[in-house]
């Protein structure tokens, strides 16, 4: 038996083994490198399947246009012409699976990520995107507490609930005659939230909150919760959720007879919203942050590019569209791909995008934002006015 050729043999096969492995890791990685180009992974989450599918759709092909014209431009870094690609994933918009689909991303290396849709969902994952370091900017979580947790690598392209609150509850209160002001709100981070911000800008209105209910972002009945502050006599109702619960609600009131005017914020503020409301959608007043599509920018020629390819604007599209833009050019500043070399850009990011002008402050808010007011008129969304920070533009 020659023991000294065996250990030898053992030694090349371990070897073998080994790089087999790292091979193997190397392909999985962020960006896997071929002889011409390098194929990074950019990680994309909203709700694709259930009730706010159409919402998440609508994120998912803003980002996904996005990142089709970067790689028809040829961008080259560190040398290299670059290649992404949109790794779409599913969170229901529940918080759970989205820690799920965040773990999942940070395993296949993504080097950033567009999403979540929802605060709810981006809130937990934004820990996991932390841990990891790997930088995360949402389209449209506008929940205070996804950058109030002082986590650096979490960023988002829309104006936070602590604005949109304020003028929806001085909007309820002043233009709307709403002295008597009712809230319901879906206890998602986002609802809750935003119904919080609401009935503090109303009572520092001069108005007053007759009651506050509760409900979930799966529930479809109202009835006893619309029964009950009917009895109060309220001038507006004020609902912090979404659209596919704001449907049936406005149709439950319209059933009760009630007077109430209907005011909700941007999870109602939606396409869907007015065509599954059908008449019922009438007179409803909603908010919506940033400009309107055709007020922004690009707002125009985006419209004509997204519509011709996937159909009807929901709502958040242009946002995940500028979403991919910034996190691109962090990276052509760092020339990188790298998540920890571009995530130091990041704060210094400045680009005029199709929404507005997309720079971040110190927390990863975008600075400065505007909040629009819409209503629905002859079965369509019209804007009323939009407030650029402390002054309103009327329409």
């Amino acid at each position: 038996m020659n023991t000294p050729r065996i250990l030898k043999s053992a030694a090349f096969l371990l070897a073998l083994v080994v790089a087999a492995v790292a091979c193997s890791k190397k392909d999985n990685a962020t960006t896997a490198v071929t002889t011409d180009e390098v194929i990074v992974k950019i990680g994309s989450v909203a709700p694709l399947t259930g009730p706010q599918a159409a919402l998440g759709k609508d994120n998912d092909n803003g980002a996904r246009l996005a990142l089709e014209e970067i790689n028809a431009s040829g961008l080259k870094l560190g040398g290299k012409k670059v290649k992404f690609e949109l790794m779409s994933e599913d969170d229901q918009a529940d918080p759970r699976i989205a820690t799920i689909v965040a773990q999942k991303l940070v395993d296949q290396h993504v080097a950033g990520v567009l999403g979540h849709l929802n605060s709810g969902s981006s809130i937990p994952a934004s820990k996991i995107y932390f841990d990891a370091g790997i930088p995360q900017i949402s389209p449209s979580a506008t929940a205070i507490a996804y950058t109030a947790q002082g986590f650096k690598t979490a960023f988002r392209v829309m104006t936070n609930d602590r604005q949109q609150g304020k003028v929806l509850g001085e909007y309820a209160v002043k233009k709307m005659g709403g002295k008597r002001v009712a809230l319901i709100d879906d206890r998602t981070a986002y609802g809750q939230g935003l119904a919080d911000e609401v009935a503090k800008a109303v009572k520092a209105s001069g108005g007053e909150v007759v009651a506050h209910e509760f409900t979930t972002d799966r529930s479809t009945d109202f009835l006893a919760i619309l029964t009950s502050i009917k009895g109060k006599k309220p001038d507006v109702l004020f609902y912090g959720g979404m659209y596919p619960q704001a449907v049936p609600m406005v149709k439950q009131m319209h059933s009760l007879a009630m007077k109430t005017r209907f005011l909700s914020g941007d999870g109602a503020q939606t396409a869907d919203f007015v065509r599954l409301a059908g008449t019922d959608a009438e007179g409803t007043t909603a908010s919506a942050p940033g400009l309107p599509l055709e007020s922004m920018p690009g707002g125009r020629q985006f419209k004509e590019k997204f519509t011709a390819k996937y159909g009807v604007i929901q709502n958040y599209a242009p946002y995940a569209y500028d979403a991919a833009w910034a996190m691109v050019e962090a990276m052509k500043k760092a020339d990188s791909t790298e998540p920890a070399k571009y995530l130091a850009e990041l704060p210094h990011v400045t680009r005029d995008g199709v929404t507005g002008p997309i720079s971040f402050d110190e927390r990863g808010d975008i600075r400065g934002g505007a909040i629009t007011i819409y209503q629905v008129k002859n079965g369509a969304w019209e804007v009323m006015e939009t407030v650029m920070g402390d002054a309103a533009q009327p329409k």
